[in-house]
């Protein structure tokens, strides 16, 4: 008993003599996290959760406006089916001009935990530039991993990227039935100088209805084929071909293949397409089709020259983002067969705290060669099994979001997140 006494009084005046040194310990910690540079990570598909676990040396902030460093991350898909991410660090405030840029590359078959893991790795090496300017520089140590030396790339496969994929989906009740079955398969081969995609899609599906008066069933199905060759000229200039092959009930098409060759300009570098494109492309072709009924012109099968120009521009800076592209398309036998097509998609900060998002697409539809003569079923209308004449087609959402109160979002608490 003495003993225990004696190392209980030992272990008081222990805490008693250094518990000052550890509460100014906790105070300068506390004070010195306050100097710690303010960062806004853009990212909509990010976990942010793991990154403000993770990157505790930064104060994460809410907003851009509240922000000293803007880290905008953005992406496009590599040759092997992976994900270049493109991390742009732009300072501001006291940081203004002290822009950098990194890279990550996901491989396809990366867990989303790879995934986070590599972009906070990037992140960290990017914030240290900012934070090594500021007090809590004191705090942050850095460590290095000896690897081997990188050798040459030996790729058995020569660069390609095959994928197979089925999934099926069925659904019922004691009057109802639904079911989808979907295939797919693609090849694919991406270098710097030279592009090649093709994919292949079926799909079959179903609905039954079990009423009083009988059952009604309604089915269909579509498959499509793709083929692209690209061959890159220079910095702005690229080169290919195409072939889309295609059979939808929905449509009224038994085959229907368009072989197209084509050129593209592109105003900006293609080395800064993840951030900024403004493409214009050129691509005329042959349209054949055949059918499962006769059409509303008498036709059962016909073949047409045409053309399509395209333009789009796309621009993902801190303000926000804009995705505009216009297409035009008609045939040369009859100029008055043809459809336009405006896609929109713009969302932009307009202040601090509030932010605005438009998103739209605008059809004028004079191209519908292959709508079936005679009336529709009224339950394949209803099931949207066969396609109606129409002259136009749209939908457009708009969005407002606006968000006030502490700048911080440095805590994270995940408890009752299901509840």
């Amino acid at each position: 008993m003495h003993i225990i006494r004696n190392i209980t009084i030992l272990i008081w005046v222990i805490a008693f003599l250094f518990a000052p040194t550890l509460r100014a310990q906790l105070l300068d910690s506390d004070s010195l996290k306050k100097t710690a540079p303010k960062v806004f990570i853009d990212c909509d598909y990010c976990d942010m959760d793991y990154f403000r676990t993770e990157i505790t040396f930064v104060n994460h902030v809410r907003d851009r406006k509240d922000a000293q460093v803007h880290v905008l991350i953005t992406t496009q898909s590599t040759g092997s089916g992976g994900t270049e991410y493109t991390l742009t660090f732009s300072g501001q405030e006291q940081f203004t001009g002290d822009d950098n840029v990194l890279k990550h590359v996901s491989g396809k078959t990366d867990t989303p935990d790879e995934i986070r893991s590599g972009l906070a790795k990037v992140l960290k090496i990017g914030l240290v530039n900012y934070a090594a300017k500021t007090p809590i520089a004191s705090r942050i140590s850095v460590s290095y991993q000896d690897k081997t030396k990188p050798t040459s790339v030996d790729d058995k496969w020569d660069f390609w990227v095959f994928s197979l994929s089925a999934r099926g989906y069925f659904e019922g009740e004691q009057s109802s039935s639904r079911y989808s079955i979907n295939g797919s398969f693609s090849a694919n081969r991406v270098t710097p100088d030279f592009k090649f995609r093709s994919s292949y899609n079926a799909n079959k599906s179903g609905d039954k209805f079990d009423l009083d008066e009988g059952a009604i069933i309604s089915n269909s199905k579509s498959q499509n084929l793709f083929l692209l060759g690209v061959k890159s000229i220079n910095d702005h200039w690229s080169a290919g071909a195409g072939l889309y092959a295609y059979s939808s009930t929905y449509s009224n098409v038994k085959f229907a293949i368009n072989p197209a060759p084509a050129i593209e300009y592109n105003f900006f570098p293609y080395s800064e397409s993840t951030r900024r494109q403004l493409r214009i492309l050129w691509k005329p072709g042959y349209n054949y089709y055949r059918y499962f009924e006769e059409t509303i012109y008498d036709q059962t099968s016909e073949g047409h020259w045409g053309e399509t120009f395209s333009v789009a521009l796309e621009l993902k800076e801190k303000w926000g983002t804009v995705t505009n592209a216009f297409e035009a398309f008609h045939y040369f036998n009859d100029v008055k067969q043809n459809h336009l097509q405006l896609y929109s998609e713009v969302s932009v900060r307009l202040f601090k705290g509030l932010s605005l998002t438009l998103y739209g697409n605008l059809s004028r539809i004079r191209d519908q060669l292959s709508l079936k003569k005679g009336e529709a079923p009224i339950e394949e209308v209803l099931l949207r099994r066969t396609q109606l004449a129409t002259g136009y087609s749209y939908y457009f959402q708009i969005g407002l979001s606006y968000t006030f109160g502490s700048i911080f979002s440095n805590v994270v608490n995940p408890r009752f997140n299901g509840y």
